[in-house]
């Protein structure tokens, strides 16, 4: 089976420096930044930006760069794995399934942090959009990675903690797995049409080993 992951939210606890580099960028364009910023982990960062910045085109693609930069420095090692994940995957990869990263991170700043984790070499292939792409793009990575793999829908999962994740995988025809220790709801993974939730990684190992 083809296992595609979602990287922050389901893989790493990515809080502290998206939310540091979100406040960045509000500073160097002198705007107050929100009090809260977690639910900026997940949607694209043009998204979250374009409100508050009244849909400015050349103030949101400022406040993209500062935080692009300040990640590219330092925010990429600002993050955790989640407890669980490394013998979850483990047992995955043991067991013979194929895995890759499907992430509405860009690239460059991805793949840093996947070639850090101690289980990275676990994961064939890594999917990021440009960094100047405006949308998640999770449904088109998923198809590109169904492509690469030679792998048919039934014989894939998608799992993440956001409804991009799950949004991505029913336009797919792929089942959707949602996990409940990230930055979404169960409400949200639920209403997007979630095949499966996992309260933990070993559920989660558990139900794709089933």
């Amino acid at each position: 089976m083809l296992c595609l992951f979602d990287l922050d939210g389901t893989l790493i606890d990515s809080e502290e420096g998206i939310v540091a580099c979100v406040r960045h960028a509000f500073a160097q364009l002198g705007v107050p930044a929100p009090a809260e910023l977690r639910h900026w982990i997940g949607p694209p960062l043009r998204h979250s930006f374009a409100p508050l910045l009244d849909h400015d085109p050349v103030r949101v693609e400022a406040a993209v760069e500062h935080y692009h930069q300040r990640f590219h420095a330092i925010g990429w090692r600002e993050h955790t794995v989640y407890p669980g994940i490394e013998a979850m995957i483990n047992r995955l990869h043991e067991a013979g399934h194929e895995l890759a990263v499907v992430t509405s991170k860009p690239h460059r700043h991805a793949a840093p942090i996947i070639d850090e984790l101690p289980f990275g070499s676990a994961f064939t292939r890594l999917y990021g959009p440009d960094p100047s792409s405006p949308h998640s793009e999770k449904a088109s990575m998923i198809a590109a990675a169904l492509a690469d793999f030679g792998t048919v829908p039934e014989s894939a999962v998608m799992i993440g903690d956001r409804h991009f994740d799950i949004d991505g995988a029913v336009a797919n025809r792929v089942r959707g797995f949602g996990v409940l220790w990230g930055f979404g709801s169960r409400e949200e993974l639920e209403q997007a049409g979630a095949h499966a939730l996992a309260s933990d990684p070993e559920h989660l190992g558990d139900l794709l080993l089933a």
